[in-house]
């Protein structure tokens, strides 16, 4: 009997509530940094966000506060230097519990290219795997994609695209999303999204991309205790969670 079946029954049983996200261990989309971007914005709020994912069975946490040419200019010193403020908080407050641990959400626009092309180190996740998490406009469709994936593998990096549930240019178009797949693109699904937390839109490209298998991360993209309150009062209760955990998710592997 696998694990799965163990913790959620044979195929043919009902669908049980899960208890909590230990089997997933690892969280590889937040924003708990505080005062970096649109996350938290104080330390006090990073602590509190810390302990609603430990409760929630977190093991270990891959921090990734947005880095933007125009907006959040992040630099990976700064985003160190608050992941050791911030450890150093959680060990005084006796959060020891889960480890901390940081990369970036990198927004393809245009000062991205030119990361690679001057070969600045990127923050990645997945050790030698050296995962990066990238996410485009919501709505308008980025020209040179395929460059810029083609030039992360060539730099030696694995391409792991946030929420593609969420992109509301890619909607109808599944096709797509095959094609992100083919080109050597991970996909990373906000478990928020499968309970229509951001769009009706969002929930079924996210229930589609679960049940075509094209799943290979979830993520909890915290921004706020609003976040982790639907995760724990709703998410763990959707059919459609269940589903994607019998997947061969890579979380537990980070």
């Amino acid at each position: 009997m696998s694990l799965f079946q163990k913790l959620f029954g044979s195929r043919e049983a009902p669908i049980i509530q899960v208890a909590s996200l230990a089997i997933l261990g690892v969280d590889m989309h937040s924003h708990l940094l505080p005062g970096l971007d649109d996350g938290a914005e104080t330390l006090e709020q990073s602590l509190d966000l810390l302990r609603g994912l430990q409760e929630l069975g977190y093991r270990k946490l891959v921090m990734t506060p947005h880095i933007m040419g125009d907006f959040y200019r992040n630099t990976p010193e700064g985003i160190l230097g608050a992941l050791s403020g911030l450890q150093e908080a959680a060990a005084k407050a006796g959060l020891s519990g889960v480890e901390l641990t940081c990369a970036a959400e990198y927004y393809l626009d245009e000062s991205f290219g030119p990361r690679l092309e001057r070969g600045e180190e990127l923050l990645s996740f997945g050790g030698e795997r050296r995962m990066v998490l990238v996410e485009t406009s919501y709505i308008n469709e980025p020209f040179n994609f395929t460059e810029i994936i083609f030039n992360l593998k060539a730099a030696g990096y694995q391409p792991v695209l946030a929420h593609p549930e969420r992109y509301t240019y890619l909607y109808g178009r599944y096709e797509e999303l095959l094609k992100m797949r083919d080109l050597g693109v991970l996909l990373q699904v906000n478990l928020n999204s499968i309970i229509g937390y951001y769009s009706s839109g969002a929930k079924h490209v996210a229930e589609k991309l679960i049940d075509g298998g094209l799943v290979d991360l979830l993520g909890t993209d915290t921004h706020n205790g609003k976040h982790l309150d639907n995760i724990r009062d709703k998410v763990l209760k959707s059919e459609y969670l269940a589903k994607a955990l019998a997947l061969p998710l890579l979380n537990n592997t980070l």
